[in-house]
């Protein structure tokens, strides 16, 4: 009970310092080349050509789906858009640095709005088929110029179980591409060393319209809203999420400090801009949209990912803005947030406050200066000039197109 009293007394002293702060410095700019990596223009820094590829790629799928504009994966779709229009686009492609194919692979979706990956692989065969035969461009490099948009959940591995997607690995013909994905995992073999890591797509106009006054305080100290047990796929237990989020909910479900629920309120984006922190666990796979809902929201992520690569590392200093809680220690969640010195969290707060921050990782229609899109463009640029090891000698190959299960090599 004294514990309990202690950790209230510490909640309140938060809640009237974070209050306060708010009316004196709002926000912090970035220090260093982080700040300036997150602003960088990357206007005249490179060039893309993007394919024109049958509308059976893109354009039928959605037609077909509409669901899949409003999903967490819709970063293939908006790209799409975003380049069709771009400055960085050039319709010669003999000049240039980047090519991307327009190609929607998660764009398959159960009823519940779940997407299916198992048509992906054969989708993109078929489509590197075609532009490796109508164009010279892919025979040149493999590829290697070539970059794709594979935001499933464990990125061109096209599995959403962690288990299988491992034993199947980065679809071979993708591997000397560079692929834009959201997943991220240190040492993992669904991540290559060249790929670069996004956001998820979280709906930017729906978030802003629930944005409430800034000088609202923050009274909830610790928040989360999600599944903690996924009995469906895994009826046993402890494997969805590594068994984290079970943990979460089996040791602070009945703690004062702890606002969590698998109930979705429709005050769920207020509720977030309460909070001083906001539970960032892993699911089936490490990311989810709550990590860009915290930073848009300026909650405090408190990121329980072993090994995760976060979007965009090297613009966004993670380490500065979130909180980092190992697997193994769930169970210290509460001892780890209440031992952080008021000060600290206060400057966490004030980044979270910088519009720059929130822009970078939103995909907004139309486009902004320094948005998701642009910080994409800004990784491709800073992978320029290409290696001379990219370019492939005449009639040389290094793919191997029947690598694979024997599935993915059907017709699409």
């Amino acid at each position: 009970m004294s514990n309990r009293l202690s950790l209230s007394a510490i909640l309140l002293f938060l809640f009237f310092s974070a209050s306060s702060a708010q009316h004196n410095v709002r926000t912090e700019r970035i220090s260093g080349s982080a700040g300036d990596v997150l602003e960088d223009n990357p206007v005249g820094k490179l060039k893309v050509y993007v394919y024109e590829l049958p509308s059976k790629y893109n354009k039928k799928l959605l037609q077909k789906d509409p669901r899949c504009l409003t999903h967490m994966f819709a970063a293939e779709i908006f790209m799409h858009r975003f380049l069709l229009s771009s400055p960085v686009r050039t319709l010669n492609p003999d000049e240039a640095d980047w090519f991307y194919s327009p190609i929607y692979p998660t764009c398959d979706l159960t009823p519940t709005g779940l997407p299916l990956p198992f048509k992906s692989p054969r989708m993109m065969r078929s489509a590197i088929q075609l532009i490796s035969s109508n164009w010279p461009y892919w025979n040149k490099t493999e590829g290697a110029d070539h970059f794709f948009v594979v935001p499933h959940d464990f990125g061109a591995c096209f599995h959403y179980q962690e288990e299988k997607a491992i034993e199947r690995g980065i679809l071979p013909l993708l591997q000397r591409a560079t692929l834009v994905q959201t997943f991220g995992q240190r040492n993992h073999v669904c991540l290559d060393q060249g790929s670069i890591t996004i956001p998820p797509f979280a709906p930017p106009q729906k978030m802003h319209a629930h944005l409430i006054p800034p000088d609202v305080p923050r009274s909830i100290f610790v928040y989360f809203r999600g599944l903690f047990y996924d009995v469906n796929n895994d009826p046993e237990g402890g494997y969805y999420a590594r068994g984290a989020r079970a943990a979460v909910w089996e040791n602070f479900k009945n703690n004062p400090l702890f606002d969590i629920s698998t109930d979705h309120p429709t005050t769920y984006y207020e509720d977030m801009q309460r909070s001083i922190f906001c539970l960032c666990p892993l699911g089936w796979a490490p990311w989810s949209p709550r990590l860009v809902e915290a930073v848009v929201f300026g909650c405090i992520p408190v990121i329980i990912a072993d090994d995760i690569v976060l979007p965009f590392a090297d613009a966004i200093p993670w380490e500065e803005i979130g909180v980092f809680v190992a697997e193994k220690d769930v169970p210290e969640v509460d001892t780890i947030l209440t031992s952080i010195p008021t000060e600290v969290i206060l400057r966490k707060q004030r980044l979270l406050a910088n519009p720059s921050m929130k822009q970078a990782m939103l995909f907004p229609q139309p486009a902004q200066p320094g948005d998701a899109f642009h910080q994409i463009l800004n990784g491709l640029a800073r992978k320029l000039p290409h290696d001379a090891s990219v370019y492939l000698k005449a009639g040389e190959k290094v793919l191997n197109w029947t690598a694979g299960p024997v599935g993915d090599l059907k017709p699409w």
